[in-house]
Protein backbone atom coordinates (compact mmCIF):
# COMPACT_ATOMS: atom_id res chain seq x y z
CA UNK A 1 0.00 0.00 0.00
CA UNK A 2 1.68 3.36 -0.96
CA UNK A 3 2.70 5.44 1.97
CA UNK A 4 0.91 8.75 1.76
CA UNK A 5 2.93 11.63 0.70
CA UNK A 6 1.70 13.86 3.89
CA UNK A 7 4.09 10.66 5.76
CA UNK A 8 7.14 10.81 4.14
CA UNK A 9 7.29 14.73 4.53
CA UNK A 10 6.66 14.65 8.02
CA UNK A 11 9.13 11.32 8.50
CA UNK A 12 11.65 13.47 6.48
CA UNK A 13 11.23 16.69 8.58
CA UNK A 14 11.52 14.48 11.71
CA UNK A 15 14.93 12.96 10.78
CA UNK A 16 16.44 15.96 9.78
CA UNK A 17 14.68 18.21 12.82
CA UNK A 18 16.65 14.85 15.12
CA UNK A 19 20.07 15.48 13.50
CA UNK A 20 19.49 19.15 14.63
CA UNK A 21 18.55 17.80 17.85
CA UNK A 22 21.88 15.97 18.26
CA UNK A 23 24.34 18.25 16.45
CA UNK A 24 23.21 21.03 18.43
CA UNK A 25 24.63 19.47 21.26
CA UNK A 26 28.19 19.12 19.99
CA UNK A 27 30.69 21.88 20.58
CA UNK A 28 33.80 23.10 18.83
CA UNK A 29 36.22 20.66 20.93
CA UNK A 30 33.81 17.94 19.69
CA UNK A 31 35.03 17.92 16.07
CA UNK A 32 37.79 15.48 16.58
CA UNK A 33 35.80 12.84 17.86
CA UNK A 34 35.75 9.66 16.00
CA UNK A 35 32.44 8.36 14.73
CA UNK A 36 31.35 5.46 13.39
CA UNK A 37 32.03 6.37 9.87
CA UNK A 38 35.43 4.66 9.58
CA UNK A 39 38.39 7.16 8.60
CA UNK A 40 36.12 10.34 9.64
CA UNK A 41 35.95 12.48 12.56
CA UNK A 42 32.88 14.57 13.60
CA UNK A 43 34.12 17.63 11.81
CA UNK A 44 34.64 15.11 8.61
CA UNK A 45 30.90 13.93 9.16
CA UNK A 46 29.56 16.92 9.38
CA UNK A 47 31.38 18.32 6.59
CA UNK A 48 29.46 15.49 4.35
CA UNK A 49 25.96 16.09 5.65
CA UNK A 50 25.69 19.66 4.81
CA UNK A 51 27.20 18.96 1.59
CA UNK A 52 24.10 16.50 1.10
CA UNK A 53 21.99 18.78 2.49
CA UNK A 54 22.68 21.38 -0.18
CA UNK A 55 22.48 18.83 -2.48
CA UNK A 56 19.37 17.40 -2.25
CA UNK A 57 18.33 20.91 -1.99
CA UNK A 58 19.50 21.64 -5.21
CA UNK A 59 17.58 18.15 -6.66
CA UNK A 60 14.67 19.41 -5.30
CA UNK A 61 14.50 22.04 -8.04
CA UNK A 62 15.07 20.02 -10.53
CA UNK A 63 18.65 21.09 -11.32
CA UNK A 64 20.89 18.54 -12.87
CA UNK A 65 24.26 18.44 -11.22
CA UNK A 66 27.44 16.79 -11.55
CA UNK A 67 28.53 14.53 -8.38
CA UNK A 68 31.64 17.10 -7.62
CA UNK A 69 28.77 19.59 -6.50
CA UNK A 70 28.07 17.07 -3.45
CA UNK A 71 31.16 16.82 -2.51
CA UNK A 72 32.15 18.38 1.21
CA UNK A 73 33.59 21.46 1.47
CA UNK A 74 35.59 22.96 4.82
CA UNK A 75 33.32 23.53 7.48
CA UNK A 76 32.39 27.04 8.54
CA UNK A 77 33.94 29.03 11.44
CA UNK A 78 30.79 27.84 13.22
CA UNK A 79 29.99 24.28 11.84
CA UNK A 80 27.29 23.99 14.24
CA UNK A 81 25.04 26.86 13.01
CA UNK A 82 26.23 26.13 9.16
CA UNK A 83 24.62 22.64 9.98
CA UNK A 84 21.15 24.49 11.25
CA UNK A 85 20.98 26.47 8.79
CA UNK A 86 22.05 23.33 5.90
CA UNK A 87 19.06 21.40 7.88
CA UNK A 88 16.53 24.22 7.22
CA UNK A 89 17.52 24.34 3.37
CA UNK A 90 16.83 21.21 2.62
CA UNK A 91 13.45 20.98 4.45
CA UNK A 92 12.26 24.24 3.04
CA UNK A 93 13.26 22.28 -0.19
CA UNK A 94 11.12 19.78 0.09
CA UNK A 95 8.48 21.43 1.87
CA UNK A 96 6.44 22.33 -1.57
CA UNK A 97 4.26 19.38 -2.63
CA UNK A 98 4.79 19.71 -6.29
CA UNK A 99 8.43 18.29 -5.55
CA UNK A 100 6.84 15.20 -5.04
CA UNK A 101 6.63 13.94 -8.38
CA UNK A 102 9.18 16.10 -9.93
CA UNK A 103 12.39 14.26 -11.82
CA UNK A 104 14.95 14.78 -8.90
CA UNK A 105 18.91 14.09 -10.16
CA UNK A 106 21.37 12.18 -7.71
CA UNK A 107 24.16 11.71 -9.14
CA UNK A 108 25.41 10.16 -6.44
CA UNK A 109 23.14 7.32 -7.14
CA UNK A 110 22.35 7.48 -10.59
CA UNK A 111 23.41 9.75 -13.85
CA UNK A 112 21.30 8.04 -15.99
CA UNK A 113 17.72 8.43 -14.93
CA UNK A 114 16.20 10.70 -12.25
CA UNK A 115 14.46 9.76 -9.35
CA UNK A 116 10.97 11.10 -8.14
CA UNK A 117 11.17 13.97 -5.16
CA UNK A 118 9.29 11.07 -2.82
CA UNK A 119 12.30 8.87 -3.45
CA UNK A 120 14.88 11.47 -2.80
CA UNK A 121 12.90 12.28 0.83
CA UNK A 122 13.02 8.47 1.55
CA UNK A 123 16.64 8.30 0.87
CA UNK A 124 17.75 10.98 2.86
CA UNK A 125 15.27 10.10 5.34
CA UNK A 126 17.29 7.27 6.03
CA UNK A 127 20.73 8.84 6.10
CA UNK A 128 19.58 10.57 8.69
CA UNK A 129 18.29 8.68 11.15
CA UNK A 130 21.88 6.74 10.36
CA UNK A 131 23.78 10.19 10.63
CA UNK A 132 21.85 11.13 13.88
CA UNK A 133 23.26 7.93 15.24
CA UNK A 134 26.44 8.22 13.92
CA UNK A 135 26.62 11.76 15.60
CA UNK A 136 24.97 10.63 19.19
CA UNK A 137 27.58 7.75 19.25
CA UNK A 138 30.59 9.88 18.69
CA UNK A 139 29.27 12.21 21.44
CA UNK A 140 28.35 9.26 23.79
CA UNK A 141 24.92 10.56 24.02
CA UNK A 142 21.47 8.89 24.27
CA UNK A 143 19.66 9.49 21.11
CA UNK A 144 15.79 10.35 22.05
CA UNK A 145 13.75 8.72 18.61
CA UNK A 146 10.55 8.95 17.76
CA UNK A 147 9.22 4.99 17.11
CA UNK A 148 7.24 5.51 14.32
CA UNK A 149 10.89 7.23 12.62
CA UNK A 150 12.51 3.70 13.67
CA UNK A 151 9.90 1.61 12.31
CA UNK A 152 10.06 3.29 9.18
CA UNK A 153 13.69 3.58 8.67
CA UNK A 154 14.24 -0.26 9.78
CA UNK A 155 11.11 -0.68 6.37
CA UNK A 156 13.51 1.09 4.40
CA UNK A 157 17.09 0.12 5.11
CA UNK A 158 15.54 -3.43 4.51
CA UNK A 159 14.88 -2.45 1.32
CA UNK A 160 18.23 -0.91 0.46
CA UNK A 161 20.23 -3.71 -2.40
CA UNK A 162 22.97 -5.62 -0.51
CA UNK A 163 24.95 -5.73 -3.93
CA UNK A 164 29.02 -5.67 -2.71
CA UNK A 165 29.38 -3.63 -6.00
CA UNK A 166 27.15 -0.97 -4.22
CA UNK A 167 28.70 -1.05 -0.20
CA UNK A 168 31.93 -0.56 1.44
CA UNK A 169 34.54 2.22 1.22
CA UNK A 170 32.72 5.10 -1.28
CA UNK A 171 29.26 4.19 -0.72
CA UNK A 172 26.63 5.87 1.45
CA UNK A 173 26.33 1.99 3.56
CA UNK A 174 28.26 -0.54 4.32
CA UNK A 175 27.70 -4.56 3.87
CA UNK A 176 25.33 -5.64 6.74
CA UNK A 177 25.86 -6.67 9.83
CA UNK A 178 25.00 -9.49 12.36
CA UNK A 179 22.84 -8.26 14.91
CA UNK A 180 21.90 -10.66 17.96
CA UNK A 181 17.97 -12.01 17.55
CA UNK A 182 16.53 -9.73 20.32
CA UNK A 183 18.45 -6.69 18.64
CA UNK A 184 15.66 -3.50 18.62
CA UNK A 185 14.62 -1.80 15.78
CA UNK A 186 16.97 0.85 15.41
CA UNK A 187 19.51 -1.99 16.40
CA UNK A 188 18.18 -3.87 12.72
CA UNK A 189 18.34 -0.54 10.67
CA UNK A 190 21.71 0.41 11.65
CA UNK A 191 23.19 -3.47 11.22
CA UNK A 192 21.19 -3.87 7.61
CA UNK A 193 23.13 -0.36 6.65
CA UNK A 194 26.03 -1.57 7.94
CA UNK A 195 26.53 0.33 10.99
CA UNK A 196 27.90 -2.26 13.90
CA UNK A 197 24.73 -0.51 16.92
CA UNK A 198 27.58 -1.40 19.36
CA UNK A 199 30.10 0.66 17.80
CA UNK A 200 33.00 1.22 18.81
CA UNK A 201 33.06 -2.01 20.59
Amino acid sequence: MPVDSSEIHSRHVGAVRLSVDVVTRATAGDLRRDTPCTGWTLGDLLAHMIAQHHGFAVAATGERTDVDKWRPRALAADPITEYVQAADEVIHAYADPAVDDRDVWLPELSVERPFTGRDAMTFHFVDYVVHSWDVARALDIRLDIDADLVDHALAVAERVPTDPARRGPGFAFGPPVATSPDASKLDRALAALGRSPSWPH
